[in-house]
């Protein structure tokens, strides 16, 4: 019986080494394994014992014993439609095997993913997320199709040497030995091996990341003329790419060339002896064919097994990449999952101690800073991205359980993601009910850009939202927030790229969408200051200045230069 995927829990993986975090998966599997492996066996087994079965029906048509050569053919007939019934099962397995470590795997990665959420791009290359997810996830898979095959002619390889020490002792000892030594002959290649591909998929990540920063980054671009200087950065990383692929093709196709050699030299070599010894009389004619068929099936298992070696070279450098994305973990220790109930009543006052921000319930408070990486980082904080010690209706946020978090406070950044798919889908969020999707599509003057998709909400969107303009991606993103209607909502620069005109408009409908809703807005438009119960001005990280924006631009000349750029006369 095969698994159903995906697991309800992948498990929890021995992430130690590259090596054990290989035989944690596969003993995770192992009842389908072992299924896998009795049905290689029975499959090598199959292909190994018709060599002698058709040496026994040739010998004895060459003594002219029709009734025994009838015999032999039933039973190579029979051999026959063994192999291919449990070809066709034994297949089923490595189909199996392959999908289900590569599920586990992707579930381990996708389960890290989410447990990092905004720290994980801080941490590691999106280029090499994405190798992990895609080509290492493979690569760990192959390891386990191949596996059952490799074990099936290892067991395959030792049932025909002692058929053939049986027959013909010189013959046996030299296939005995013979082929292991073959094996062993590719030992040497393994290690560069491991080596190359780990190279070859270091400068892939650096790659498809560059590649992915300047597709998402293509409009600004162009608008600066930067197409040439980063093409020919591009251009640059990929060649490094191409000069490490050659050199781990090198090592491969000379390994690929042994899988061919070297059973092929073997087969001339076993076939002259046995050949030499017939014409010496101390083998039948039927032995002979037999003899031949023998090494010529031990190309299989030889072939298979340096084909495991290749396979599971490449699913170490995987794993070592798969590993390194499973251990990372969160910037700092989140804690307090457990140690305090969800909330039941609306969001209280937020303070922030370190810069003495005061956000009073259910207003629409400006944040004002005189450096935008400090707005960054108290973002971060208020968000709970990062250490802190905000207070949230009197108990430290970092004390809730994150999930009450989360579901309270929501942080829309100045460059929202928005997924590939359906636009519609970016509205399938958990929500209150208050705001639907057409009112918050008006608040956030969206409804225009819904208008000019060719099918409405139903258009499939490209990832990142490429086909949007950056105000377009903007306002979809303030439009889902609405939706979502969280007690504490904080917009970083949410109308950084509309224009005047609408981001006018936005600033008058915000606040009726969010009445009776905590709202901060992280931002130095005049355009929405306007529109906001209070503002907080900072300056070197304190909060040197509260009221309404007006009067600040009357009273502080620091904020005044802030807001508007201009020195006093």
């Amino acid at each position: 019986m095969l698994t159903h995927l995906p697991f309800a829990d992948p498990g929890t993986p021995d992430l130690s080494t590259p090596g054990r975090f290989l035989r944690w998966v596969g003993f995770r599997q192992k009842r389908l394994l072992a299924l896998g492996v009795f049905w290689g066996v029975v499959w090598m087994l199959g292909q190994a014992l018709i060599p002698g079965a058709l040496g026994a029906g040739v010998q004895a048509i060459s003594e002219k014993d029709e009734a025994r050569a009838l015999s032999w053919a039933g039973v190579v007939l029979g051999l026959g439609l063994t192999v291919a019934a449990a070809g066709l099962v034994r297949h089923r397995y490595a189909v199996a095997n392959w999908v289900t470590a590569g599920s586990r795997v992707q579930q381990l990665l996708i389960r890290r993913a989410a447990h990092l959420g905004a720290d994980l791009p801080k941490q590691v290359a999106t280029g090499e997320v994405v190798a992990a997810s895609a080509n290492d996830v493979e690569r760990i898979g192959n390891a386990y199709d191949i596996l059952p095959r490799m074990i099936g002619a290892i067991i395959a390889f030792f049932a025909v040497a002692a058929i053939l020490i049986s027959s013909n002792a010189t013959l046996g000892l030299i296939v005995l030995v013979g082929v292991p030594l073959l094996s062993l002959a590719v030992a040497p290649l393994v290690r560069p091996l491991e080596r190359r591909e780990r190279e070859q998929r270091t400068y892939l990540g650096l790659t498809q990341e560059l590649a992915a920063d300047t597709v998402a980054g293509l409009r600004v671009l162009r608008g600066i003329g930067g197409e040439d200087l980063f093409l020919q950065r591009f251009h640059t990383e990929s060649q490094k790419v191409q000069a490490a692929a050659v050199r781990t093709a090198r090592i491969r196709a000379l390994l690929d060339a042994m899988q061919v050699f070297l059973p092929g030299f073997f087969v001339v070599i076993v076939t002259w002896l046995g050949a030499r010894l017939a014409l010496q009389g101390d083998l039948t004619v039927g032995q002979l064919v037999a003899f031949y068929g023998y090494t010529a099936f031990l190309v299989l298992p030889l072939r298979t097994v340096t084909e495991a070696a290749h396979k599971w070279t490449a699913a170490r450098v995987a794993s070592a990449r798969v590993v390194r994305v499973l251990t990372l973990d969160r910037l700092f220790d989140e804690g307090g999952e457990q140690s305090a109930p969800a909330a039941t009543t609306p969001a209280g006052e937020i303070t922030d101690p370190a810069t003495g921000l005061v956000i009073t319930p259910g207003q629409m408070i400006a944040v004002v800073t005189d450096d935008p990486d400090a707005s960054e980082v108290l973002i971060d904080r208020l968000g709970r991205y990062r250490q802190s010690d905000v207070v949230l209706d009197g108990t430290p946020m970092q004390n809730l359980p994150l999930p009450t978090v989360r579901e309270r406070v929501l942080v829309q950044d100045k460059d929202p993601m928005i997924l590939s798919g359906a636009a519609e889908d970016l509205f399938d969020i958990p929500r209150t009910g208050r705001v639907d999707v057409a009112s918050a599509l008006s608040f956030a003057s969206a409804l225009d850009v819904v208008e000019a998709l060719p099918d409405g909400l139903a258009t499939d969107l490209p990832e990142r939202g490429r086909s949007l303009s950056g105000g377009q991606r903007q306002r979809l993103a303030l439009a889902r927030s609405l939706v979502a209607d969280p007690e504490i909502l904080i917009l970083d620069e949410p109308t950084s790229s509309v224009d005047a005109h609408t981001e006018a408009r936005i600033g008058l409908s915000l606040r009726e969408a969010r009445a009776g809703r905590t709202t901060v807005v992280f931002t130095t438009s005049p355009l929405l200051l306007e529109h906001v119960d209070t503002v907080a001005f900072l300056k070197d990280g304190k909060v040197r200045a509260t009221g309404h924006h007006r009067e600040l631009l009357r009273e502080n000349a620091d904020y005044r230069y802030t807001v508007t750029r201009e020195e006093d006369a």
